[in-house]
């Protein structure tokens, strides 16, 4: 959701920046306040990046103004803490109904986003009666919304997303009569869609996405006649969309997709939809013709209407042509039956998002489109050539053509597009690579998936910026290539059902900070297992089905986040393995088809 949040702090802190050089502006029951509130949680954390900690509560210091913390920002006239900033600064720890926080009953904004706050919100929140600003995004807060947040009667944002609310909305949120940006999204909040909403007018931005709300939307939406963003996405709406939601003249953004929304699409005077940019719809229940209306909204940078079903299977794409603007297209399975020339989108010249999966597509090797996409997904459209236009796309980051009937080798040009990151052509009919198997090697490719093909030896060398490589079912034999080793940033390592023999190569042991998943399932490995561990991120080995002896090595102990572990059918000659238990985050384990022995 873009949240005017931000907009209050910058203006709150552009107002109040000098009271950080005044002196000895803190009052002494703000700082003790503050002091309190600093003792009531613990700090620790890292990013998952391994960026620095930003730990702004551990730079206070008792001997300097309280008004020149970091995150501070007090009145200049009065000394009062007016803005608490502490995002991200990972405190861990309940916010207490007692909390010193709930003193700083002065405060304007308050955001403490981002840290883990795990518990409930304490209805004692409603002491900080002057907020106009409350995030409390990520802080891992459960239970349901209090209702005493109904008399922060000043209030103009609220973001309560991503935690783990409950229940319905309370009534009380109907009293926030200057709420103009509600951010509620991904919880676990339920019930039909809040009535409430409906007299707040001053609401300009809605995002309840990816929650538990069900039942059909009301028929006066209009009501929100400043409502500018609007997003239900991933809810269990259902029914038709009212009208009245469209005859909102100031909405821009419309997320509505991934609910159980039925029936045609219907709206009345479409001269008020000039400004809407944003249009989201796409798996939802729609039946019926995709309507002409979407072609008179000329401004739509961004359309999705994947898996509409059209019944009788015909589809006028001649719709899409009046859409100069359109940066984001998918209209992924939506259900057709006739074949679509590619070229139709031809003219759509700001097009960098392009999904038409599932569609019959046609593909002249004549090709040309001139819009800079970006990424590209054609899986499941009936292709049996690869796309020569590709050539010319200079600006391709995704490639999926996956699920087609593409025979042959997959050409040497492909790997020179200077910024393709992420190639998915699985379940095709590739047998090779043009030119030799290190053309690839001259890439940075990300993410390579040739899975489900009759790719056969040699196997290729793959860049050193490869981080996911997945290359099951395919004719791959001989020994497992030990240039794999050499791939520093490799994640997830995916080699099942080809014909490799040999032992598991020993450089794997060389796998200790980065790779996650190994999956060598349904070849003819043979030997031993690695003596050392083979990576302590590893979170899933898959080894079944080949011919792997002797004992499992208690070195897997080194593997803390190990999840998943199957060494079945194999030729294992141990003592069950009871000290597995000592690997807390294991939940799948599969054993069985060895020779495994002793008391269980």
């Amino acid at each position: 959701m873009i949240r005017s949040l931000c907009l209050i702090f910058s203006l709150c802190n552009s107002v109040l920046v000098f009271a950080s050089h005044a002196k000895h502006l803190c009052r002494p029951d703000q700082k003790e306040a503050l002091w309190e509130f600093k003792s009531e949680f613990y700090v620790h954390g890292f990013h998952s990046d391994g960026t620095p900690v930003d730990k702004k509560t551990e730079r206070w210091k008792k001997n300097i103004d309280c008004c020149s913390w970091d995150g501070i920002s007090c009145d200049p006239k009065t000394g009062k803490v007016v803005e608490l900033d502490l995002t991200d600064s990972f405190l861990n720890g309940p916010l207490r109904s007692n909390s010193s926080l709930f003193r700083l009953q002065h405060l304007h904004i308050l955001n403490l986003g981002s840290n883990n706050l795990s518990g409930i919100l304490p209805d004692s929140i409603s002491n900080l009666k002057y907020l106009r600003g409350l995030s409390l995004s990520g802080c891992s807060f459960y239970g349901q919304i209090p209702s005493s947040l109904g008399n922060l009667s000043f209030l103009t944002n609220l973001d309560l997303s991503h935690n783990d609310f409950i229940g319905e909305l309370p009534d009380s949120m109907g009293n926030l009569k200057q709420l103009t940006d509600l951010g509620l999204d991904h919880n676990k909040i339920s019930g039909d869609f809040p009535h409430v909403l409906l007299n707040m007018s001053e609401l300009t931005q809605i995002d309840i996405g990816s929650n538990q709300f069900e039942g059909m939307l009301p028929d006066n939406m209009s009501s929100l006649s400043k409502l500018v963003y609007f997003d239900i996405n991933e809810n269990s709406f259902y029914g038709s969309i009212p009208p009245s939601l469209f005859m909102i003249p100031s909405l821009i953004q419309l997320y509505m997709g991934r609910n159980s929304f039925s029936g045609p699409l219907e709206i009345g005077n479409i001269s008020s939809l000039s400004t809407l940019g944003f249009l989201a719809l796409g798996e939802n229940n729609f039946n019926g013709p995709i309507p002409r209306f979407i072609s008179k909204l000329v401004g739509l940078w961004y359309l999705d209407l994947a898996l509409w079903n059209t019944e009788k299977g015909k589809v006028d794409f001649s719709i899409f042509l009046h859409l100069k603007s359109l940066t984001f297209l998918d209209l992924s399975y939506i259900n057709t039956r006739s074949r679509v020339d590619l070229s139709l989108f031809s003219d759509l010249m700001s097009l960098g998002y392009l999904d038409l999966s599932g569609i019959n597509l046609k593909v002249s090797p004549t090709l040309h489109l001139l819009s800079p996409i970006e990424i590209l997904t054609l899986s499941s459209c009936n292709i049996a050539e690869f796309p020569k236009f590709l050539e010319t796309q200079t600006s391709l980051s995704y490639l999926d053509i996956s699920a087609n009937q593409i025979k042959g080798q997959v050409p040497k040009w492909l790997w020179r597009l200077p910024l393709l990151r992420y190639v998915n052509i699985s379940q095709n009919s590739f047998t090779g690579f043009e030119e030799s198997a290190g053309i690839i090697q001259r890439s940075e490719i990300l993410l390579l998936d040739i899975s489900s093909n009759t790719f056969q030896d040699p196997f290729p060398l793959l860049p050193n910026s490869t981080k996911f490589f997945l290359g099951s079912n395919n004719q791959f034999s001989g020994e497992i290539p030990k240039t794999i080793c050499k791939l520093a940033s490799l994640d997830t390592l995916v080699l099942s059902d080809n014909n490799f023999s040999g032992s598991i190569p020993r450089c794997f042991e060389n796998f200790s900070t980065k790779l996650s998943v190994m999956h060598l399932r349904n070849n003819s490995l043979s030997g031993t297992f690695p003596e050392e561990s083979i990576g302590d991120h590893l979170k899933s080995l898959d080894l079944g089905g080949n011919r792997l002896s002797g004992v499992l090595p208690k070195s897997l102990i080194n593997c803390t986040r190990l999840e998943f572990l199957n060494v079945e059918n194999n030729m294992i000659n141990d003592t069950f393995p009871f000290w597995l238990r000592l690997l807390t985050n294991l939940q799948v384990l599969v054993l069985r088809s060895n020779e495994f022995h002793g008391p269980i």
